[in-house]
């Protein structure tokens, strides 16, 4: 299942110039419910608000704690499935390749997770998680000292400078776009601040963006932002190394600041990640550097690399996925084989699975509207795991969500296999009956088996369907071309931290459409749009959740550019040989930052 990141589970509000963490709804699809005997359920569900806290100067400061019985040196072998299809920070927005970058990429702040899954956000390389001043739209952040990049030369403030803006050049497209909009525009627009980047010799005004000195940054922003911590532990907001920024090449060998850098990557194939020498432990309090290397190939369905993992033969036996998660159909034999017990995991992950309709190519939302109801969420989440994988999906926001209602309007919890007779009613009321709709799915094992129950339902309402198999490799691409020739294609969102503005905004928010960008319906409806705007300037958390979430259901009732079918979990397996392996709440994948080989 590729995921696109979003996280955490906190609310931030302003208050008396400092940071105030408030409580949410706790949910997100957790406990045992549907998860058979506690052994078989997720875990503790780590996305509730109580499991996040903002972390102080001291929290900073490394090195980061011992995994217990950690031992250093030997190959980490990792499986996955899908080819990462970014290493530039800059770019970097889906699960699978976050858990990847915290190797070799450090942010301003980062999460720090303990071993029992508790999250704190903290300074990385700077020295503590930001001060505000001016009511929030000023936060400065010191950077620590002995922060060095792969060739031994150090980190300074120039650098994360052009980390960021860079973020403003024509290339860099696919990742979250927080800090830059905050400082120079809505949408696209703050690319005018900046259209060439840094690359032609221009910067961003000191008014805007300041480094006084070779330690400090200081943010202006047009707005107050009290989560603007959570925005600086976005990967791209990071130290680039200008004259070794090779643009859109940067994609393949990417500068290290983190405790492993790039070896040899063949694109689509393989990646190694090798100890980066320059990477000082009393500077990080989050990474660990036990592993001689980590050896990544591409191409493992989840039956290849659950097979392998299970069976834990040579590089096996020290080997794991980041993202990879149990197949479906292997996942009573790994429940019921005893030596898995004490390497695996369930937990409750920060995303929804939806299927999204793109309302460029089917302008009648009576035939969305139809779509939406013939969908099976029950059998898309059954062929994706069942229980260990999931719990269906009503509405677009987590549960876990601030402001989060139990909506149903599409009457999913009654009929998860769909209401084709409401569909073909509606394709009938539009004059629309045996419609053709374009199915594009990516050429995984799950997703062709999902293939066959979606084409199934559909056709059963009613719809005449042509099936478009994408390469699992250029799936992420494909479906964010705003001239994509598909109907109707599988997505997934969660928030970036635990307010409804890092999900509804960039689903949904027409100004948002581009190549690259999470609009992926091309919703753009000039009344989602005000509203958008209205609700982003309640400083209440708590007033604009409740808001975040009537815009939400009446997108999804009104305007239907999509129909949510699953909130997430992850079943994740790994070798024997391997310690120190945890999950990242943040990212909803294993973290390998403290793995190491026995």
């Amino acid at each position: 299942m590729t995921r696109l990141h979003r996280r955490a589970r906190y609310a931030v509000t302003l208050a008396a110039g400092a940071l105030v963490v408030s409580a949410c709804s706790s949910g997100g699809g957790g406990g045992d419910g549907d998860g058979g005997s506690k052994s078989e359920g997720p875990g503790e569900d780590k996305t509730v608000s109580a499991n996040y806290s903002i972390g102080t100067a001291a929290d900073a400061a490394g090195p980061a704690p011992e995994a217990p019985g950690a031992k250093k040196g030997g190959t980490v072998t990792v499986l996955q499935r899908d080819a990462f299809n970014h290493l530039d920070p800059g770019q970097i927005y889906f699960a699978d390749v976050l858990a990847n970058q915290m190797l070799y990429n450090r942010s301003l702040t980062s999460y720090k997770i303990d071993d029992k899954g508790r999250v704190k956000l903290v300074g990385d390389l700077a020295t503590d998680s930001g001060t505000p001043s001016d009511g929030g739209k000023t936060w400065k952040f010191t950077l620590k000292d002995g922060l060095k990049f792969e060739d031994g030369s150090p980190i300074t403030s120039k650098d994360v400078r052009w980390g960021i803006e860079r973020l403003y050049a024509p290339f860099e497209t696919d990742g979250p776009l927080y800090i830059p909009q905050w400082l120079s525009g809505d949408g696209n627009d703050f690319r005018k601040a900046l259209p060439d980047g840094p690359y032609k010799g221009q910067h961003l005004p000191s008014s805007v963006l300041d480094t006084p000195d070779d330690k400090t940054i200081v943010f202006h922003f047009r707005q107050p932002h009290a989560d603007t911590p959570y925005a600086t532990a976005m990967p791209n907001i990071g130290a680039v190394k200008a004259d070794k920024d090779t643009q859109r090449k940067y994609d393949i060998a990417p500068f290290s600041s983190g405790p492993y850098k790039v070896d040899n990557f063949k694109v689509g194939k393989s990646l190694t990640l090798v100890r980066n020498e320059h990477w000082d432990p009393k500077t990080d309090p989050i990474r660990h550097q036990y592993a001689d290397r980590f050896e990544i190939s591409f191409g493992h369905q989840y039956a290849d690399s659950t097979r392998r993992l299970l069976a834990g033969q040579g590089v096996d036996r020290t080997a794991m996925s980041f993202s990879n998660a149990v197949a479906p159909e292997m996942t009573a034999k790994v429940l019921n084989q005893a030596d898995t017990k004490a390497r695996r995991l369930v937990e409750v992950q920060p995303y929804v699975d939806y299927m999204t309709f793109n309302t460029s190519r089917i302008k009648d939302v009576k035939v969305r509207k139809a779509l939406a109801y013939a969908m099976p969420n029950g059998q898309i989440l059954q062929q994706n795991g069942g229980a260990t994988a999931g719990i269906v999906a009503t509405n677009y926001l987590s549960p876990a969500m601030d402001g989060y209602r139990p909506t149903d309007p599409y009457g999913k919890k009654d009929k998860p296999a769909g209401d084709p007779e409401k569909a073909r009613a509606l394709l009938k009321e539009a004059g629309k009956e045996g419609v053709e709709i374009v199915y594009a799915y990516a050429n995984t094992d799950v997703q062709q088996k999902v293939s066959v129950v979606v084409t199934q339902a559909l056709e059963r309402a009613g719809f005449k369907v042509q099936k478009k198999e994408v390469d699992a490799n250029t799936w992420r691409t494909a479906i964010s071309e705003v001239g994509n020739k598909f109907d109707v294609y599988r997505t997934s969102w969660g928030a970036d931290w635990p307010v409804s503005s890092t999900v509804v905004p960039p689903l949904f928010d027409g100004r948002q459409i581009a190549d690259g960008s999470q609009n992926y319906g091309h919703l753009d409806n000039p009344e989602v749009n005000a509203e958008v705007d209205r609700i982003t300037k309640i400083t209440d958390v708590k007033k604009a959740g409740e808001e975040w979430q009537k815009l939400a259901d009446r997108i999804l009732t009104d305007d239907v550019p999509g129909v949510p079918t699953f909130y997430n979990r992850q079943f994740s397996l790994w070798g024997s040989g391997l310690g120190g392996v945890k999950y990242h709440p943040v990212y909803g994948t294993l973290d390998p930052t403290a793995v190491f080989v026995k």
